[in-house]
């Protein structure tokens, strides 16, 4: 059995990687950090894991921590870089659900998160979890970012076109929609019920921290820059992404989309090609790892619709760690993850 910690364990992420793990058969989940829940019980804040995880909140610290095998960083931007080098030298490996290792470029880092970095130099070694495109360097890496929950739905779609040069890379756009969770579990007027139930807006127009992350991943796909407008918006719902993308095709009309992308994810456990013509819905991914894929070609046009949706929290972040996980220790990928969504 391997030992596994969880750095924040409070927040919505966190709570989602406890439940993965609880019944994961090769792992014991040995440390939980909280310091504002420091003593209480995971089961009395999470009464769902009741009779699965018998643990207290503990504070963080390396020294405990390094007794694992892996150490998930479930918090805020900035936390986990504090830590990484540490538990590195101390052989634990590391999977980052924040942003701290996912942008290569330590200055655009800097600029969209509004810090200075305390550990640039693990930026290029830092390996960018999403196995679909980088299994191999997952099963060796130490250090694992994992995507955000926009790259993922957004670089999952549009990965067979731009890998196979098939559209115009200058002008991509993703509308994407997110459910309210994909805000996080602290305070904030903007996200009651009443502020946000029966209501539809987008957010960050001018720019949002996950513009230059899926930038980065298609240009290191295309061999070339992208140019992509990316604006998210915030759905009514709890759990949920939709990323509806729209491209110029570049290719001879001979080129058969849907059977390009059965190809592309053919033996990918988590990414469903819907039939020609299926229009993909949040809740057929609610609570699930898959993500459900959906490619249109619009009549007598060079527009190419790609519908993605994957549930933020789970292949978006915590099921996506876990997938990570099992790569990184030896196990069968899909290890604690074969569940059906949840419906209605």
């Amino acid at each position: 059995m391997k030992k596994i910690g969880i750095v924040g364990a409070t927040g919505y992420t966190g709570v989602e990687l406890l439940r993965l793990l609880a019944t994961h058969p090769e792992v014991e989940i040995s440390y939980v950090t909280s310091r504002s829940n420091q003593g209480s019980r995971v089961d009395a804040m999470f009464p769902n894991l009741r009779g699965f995880i018998d643990l207290e909140f503990s504070d963080p610290s390396s020294d405990a921590l390094a007794e694992c095998d892996l150490v998930f960083f479930a918090t805020p931007n900035g936390v986990a870089m504090k830590h990484v080098p540490a538990l590195l030298e101390a052989d634990t490996r590391v999977i980052d659900l924040a942003a701290d290792f996912r942008i290569k470029d330590v200055d655009v880092w800097s600029k969209w998160y509004g810090m200075t970095h305390a550990c640039p130099e693990l930026l290029e070694e830092a390996v960018y979890g999403m196995p679909e495109l980088n299994r191999a360097q997952v099963k060796d890496a130490r250090l694992v970012a994992n995507p955000g929950c926009y790259p993922t739905a957004v670089t999952l779609g549009l990965m067979p076109l731009v890998k196979n040069d098939l559209i115009d890379r200058s002008s991509i756009i993703a509308d994407t929609k997110s459910g309210i969770s994909g805000a996080g579990k602290q305070a904030n007027v903007a996200n009651l019920l009443s502020e946000a139930g029966e209501s539809f807006k987008a957010y960050a127009v001018q720019g949002h921290r996950h513009q230059p992350e899926i930038a980065q991943t298609l240009s290191l796909l295309s061999g070339n820059p992208i140019g992509l407008t990316f604006v998210p918006h915030l759905l009514p719902i709890i759990r949920g992404i939709h990323a509806t993308l729209y491209s110029k095709s570049t290719a001879s009309e001979t080129v058969d989309l849907q059977t390009l992308y059965e190809k592309a994810y053919d033996n990918e456990a988590f990414v469903d090609v819907l039939p020609a013509g299926f229009h993909p819905e949040t809740r057929a991914v609610k609570s699930s790892n898959m993500c459900r894929i959906a490619v249109h070609k619009i009549p007598e046009s060079d527009q190419i619709v790609v519908l993605s949706v994957i549930d933020n929290l789970v292949k978006g972040a915590a099921g996506q760690a876990v997938q990570n996980m099992n790569l990184m220790l030896g196990f069968d990928e899909t290890t604690a993850l074969m569940q059906p969504a949840l419906l209605p």
